[in-house]
């Protein structure tokens, strides 16, 4: 088993991700509002990309900034983004998050840390997403597919997204923690996947611990 690398790992990750669906989030984020990052990431909590993608869009016509969220009842907003796992809790959450954002900030979501696990169901995936996607700030989003890849690859040793993320701020080079999310997502949707991964076909798997446990 050669050494990993994580710079020939995320160097062959850019490659082969060019060809692959974006993930919703990065979709949204390629217009840099905050506000529409913020909401599109807590409607992806815990629901399949292609669920968030279709109720994303069925709000935004409706609601993409928190004055106009804020004129809708939270039925109607659970109306818009159903089936999204937890959509009623999601949808009080999208409510009240409007209105602080507006009595406190202004309608401008805030670009540090602690401001944003304010927010009511803004946790620490979702924060670090919005720093890096809105306001390019260095930061690590860690999801299921970074914490399930970067311990598949023994780069770290965790067990759990909160441990992964501490954990990659200690190993993982500067340099790459904006794009760490956006390609192991995308990695991990299409090729690593949480069953049956497509081990055979990944060039990374001679210097991946799980292929050497598991698969070879």
């Amino acid at each position: 088993m050669k050494k990993f690398s994580i710079d020939k790992a995320l160097s062959y990750l850019k490659k082969i991700t060019k060809t692959l669906k974006e993930p919703i989030v990065s979709e949204v984020a390629k217009n840099k509002d905050a506000y529409q990052i913020l909401i599109s990431t807590i409607i992806s909590l815990r629901t399949k990309d292609e669920t968030t993608r279709k109720a994303w869009k069925r709000l935004k016509k409706v609601a993409d900034t928190p004055e106009k969220m804020l004129k809708l009842t939270q039925q109607e907003i659970e109306r818009l983004i159903y089936p999204a796992g937890f959509y009623r809790n999601k949808a009080r959450n999208i409510l009240k998050l409007s209105q602080i954002l507006l009595e406190r900030f202004n309608g401008i979501v805030p670009q540090d840390m602690e401001t944003l696990l304010s927010l009511p169901g803004v946790g620490r995936k979702t924060a670090n997403l919005v720093l890096t996607e809105a306001f390019n700030i260095d930061a690590i989003c860690v999801d299921t597919h970074v914490h399930r890849i970067s311990n598949r690859w023994g780069y770290v040793k965790t067990r759990n997204p909160i441990e992964t993320e501490m954990a990659l701020r200690k190993k993982l080079p500067i340099k790459h923690w904006k794009e760490y999310n956006y390609l192991l997502v995308k990695f991990g949707q299409n090729i690593c996947s949480p069953i049956h991964p497509k081990c055979d076909m990944c060039l990374l798997k001679n210097m991946c611990k799980y292929y050497k446990t598991t698969k070879a």
